[in-house]
Order: C-alpha cells, then sequence, then structure tokens
C-alpha cells in the first residue's frame, strides 16, 4: 500500500502522483498544496505549458477565465493557445482554433442525454424532432484540444499532446459540415474556456443558417469563463433549447486545486449565475451537473456538499456521478465502486435532489 507523504498513512486507494491523502489535504492544506503542486509543476512541464498562470506585471492580460492571466512576451498563458507575440495577444481568435469533431448518432452518451430532446424528446415539438429519442438524427461534437484547469485525472488528456502538435481550423470548416440531420452541437474538450470566442461565432453562424430547423447548441465546461462570455453561452442554450452541464468537480477547494491545479470560486458562481438566467425555461433542462467520483478523493462528504450546494439554488437540476476510470497522473486508483456509488446516489437525494443518477455504470467496480 502506498503512504501518504505527511501523515505517513497507508491506504489502498491513493495516487501516488499526488502524494497526499484526502485528510491532509483538507486539515494540513499548506503542506499538502506544496507537494501536490509538484505533480502538476511535472504534469506541466512535460507538454510544455506554463506551469503555473502567467502573472507579469507588464504582460498583456487575457481576461477570458478565471487564471486572469498577464502573459510575458513571447510566452503562452496557461492553456497554451494565446500567446504575447510583440505585445499583442494571438491565438484563440473568433476564425481559427485548435479543435476536431466528430458525429455522434442520437441517442448518444452525452452526459445530458438522459435528460435532453435528442436521448429523450423533451422539449417536443419546439426543441426536438421526435417525440421520443432522435433516432435518425446526429450530434456534432466539437473537442477543444486546451483548457483553463490542470486535472490530474484528466480522461481526455491527449489534448495535451494534440494541442502542440494539431494545425488551426477555421469556423468556416466547421460550420460547414452542419447537415440537415444534425440536431445539436455540443462543445467540450479540454474545454470549451479557452476557445470559447470561437465556439460563440461557430454557434451564430450555424443558428443564422439553420432555416428554421432545430439546432440546439450545448457545452460542457468546467464553468471557469468570464461572466460576459458565460452570459452569451446561456443565451444560445435558452433559445434553441441546448444545455450547459458544468463538471463540479470538489467542493473543498483545497482538494479542488490540487485535483485541478486552479481554484473553484468561479465554478460556483459561475453556477449561480447561470441558474438565474436560465431558470426562464424548465424543459428541456437548461442547467446540468456532474462530478466524476475520483476513488478515495471524491468521498461522501464532497457529494453531500455538492448536492446540498445544487439543492440550495434549485433542486430539480440533474446531477449525474460519474463513475472514474485510472488516466492520467491518477492511474493508479481503482475504478469507482458500485457500493459508493450507490451511496452517493442516495446522499444526493437526501440533500433534496429530484434528478440524480450514476453515469458510466459499466465502469463500476
Amino acid at each position: 500500500m502506498a503512504r501518504c507523504q505527511i501523515c505517513n498513512t497507508s491506504y489502498s486507494t491513493f495516487s501516488k502522483e499526488l502524494g497526499v491523502c484526502l485528510l491532509c489535504i483538507r486539515e494540513h492544506s499548506d503542506e499538502a498544496m506544496a507537494i501536490v503542486m509538484g505533480a502538476h509543476v511535472k504534469c506541466r512541464k512535460s507538454f510544455g505549458l506554463p506551469v503555473n498562470p502567467p502573472k507579469e506585471p507588464d504582460g498583456v492580460p487575457c481576461n477570458i477565465c478565471v487564471n486572469e492571466c498577464r502573459i510575458p512576451e513571447g510566452k503562452a498563458g496557461f492553456c497554451g493557445i494565446r500567446k504575447n507575440i510583440n505585445g499583442r495577444l494571438v491565438g484563440g481568435s473568433p476564425d481559427k482554433g485548435r479543435f476536431s469533431w466528430y458525429f455522434d448518432l442520437l441517442p448518444t452518451n452525452c452526459v445530458a442525454d438522459w435528460v435532453c430532446p435528442g436521448g429523450t424528446g423533451c422539449g417536443y415539438p419546439e426543441y426536438a424532432y421526435n417525440a421520443g429519442p432522435e433516432y435518425g438524427f446526429k450530434n456534432l461534437a466539437v473537442f477543444f484540444q486546451a483548457c483553463s484547469f490542470n486535472c490530474l485525472f484528466c480522461q481526455n488528456w491527449h489534448f495535451k499532446q494534440e494541442l502542440l502538435t494539431s494545425p488551426e481550423r477555421s469556423v468556416q470548416e466547421l460550420v460547414s459540415v452542419i447537415d440537415e440531420k444534425t440536431s445539436c452541437i455540443c462543445y467540450f474538450g479540454g474545454d470549451p474556456t479557452p476557445q470559447l470566442p470561437l465556439a460563440l461565432k461557430a454557434s451564430q453562424l450555424a443558428c443564422e443558417q439553420k432555416k428554421n430547423r432545430i439546432l440546439r447548441i450545448c457545452w460542457e465546461t468546467n464553468g471557469s469563463m468570464n461572466s460576459a462570455l458565460l452570459d452569451e453561452m446561456i443565451e444560445l442554450a435558452l433559445s434553441t433549447g441546448g444545455s450547459i452541464k458544468f463538471d463540479l468537480k470538489a467542493w473543498d477547494e483545497n482538494l479542488h486545486i490540487a485535483l485541478t491545479g486552479i481554484t473553484n470560486k468561479r465554478t460556483k458562481d459561475n453556477f449561480i449565475h447561470t441558474e438565474e438566467r436560465m431558470r426562464t425555461r424548465a424543459i428541456p433542462p437548461p442547467l446540468l451537473a456532474n462530478t466524476l467520483l475520483v476513488p478515495g478523493y471524491i468521498d461522501e462528504q464532497e457529494i453531500r456538499k455538492i448536492a446540498k450546494f445544487i439543492a440550495s439554488i434549485n433542486p430539480d437540476i440533474p446531477y449525474s456521478m460519474l463513475a472514474y476510470y485510472p488516466h492520467f497522473y491518477m492511474h493508479d486508483l481503482p475504478l469507482t465502486e458500485k457500493t459508493f456509488a450507490d451511496r452517493c446516489l442516495a446522499i444526493a437525494s437526501e440533500e433534496g435532489l429530484r434528478n440524480v443518477r450514476i453515469g458510466n455504470k459499466h465502469l463500476l467496480s
């Protein structure tokens, strides 16, 4: 069994790369942060990315996300997309970016499939083609190769490699693939946040060319964007029958920083703001939340506090807890146990949430 570097306790469910246990992250946060940030530094350096969000006093400011980088000359921001070239921000424009896409036949394995028009027909006929699942239609899944966080358990970590090697693509190239059988677009990654200007422009162009057809705009995000961009996302999702899916990775801020490298304060604030703006439409559900059940770190206490937070805002917000698959720097953790997932499901209901489920059940051990 591996031992925590602070308390020397041995654990069967413990990440050697992270180096510290959940209890020490909560109770000895200063000492724990010094250790876990070493894992983040190692990770960031291996991909040639800035170790921390740059804060050069004379750097060019980028306010697209919570990191609010001030980027020095010739260097990149934390996301790796934007660079300071001769005193100007280059990269991450509305016209070009680093992303890929593919089509998913509906219904698909989207995080929102269990409550969305594509999977259930919810909102028919205004927002769905069928009264049930949209068989015969497809989702355009747009994967952005950058992120404002640095999750050590990232399930799609290969985007960090692709960020360095993939060519830029144009917004017109993306919009051109949309056809009459495309009933929704979902932006994910990585995360859409660093390249939101492009995603927003692509969405606007797609809506202009849809010619009175249904075309839902959806987002899967860590919720770290600035409020002005968030408001544009909200408007697109609301008007098209789409949704915004927030990944609430942890409740405790120190734990969130240990796992992702970044605070979750902006995410919580944006989640509240989004519900306030989106409560004008109840069907289809416009706002969803999900949490990855990372063994040994996301425990019952975390789930209870997250569920209580969501329920205090709106108990009808759908909440999905996802089974964990060992990956990236936390590959030494096991699969999520079914008994634990079932307890989390019960806890979320106890805290007042009326629409909860466990996703990726095939991964439960």
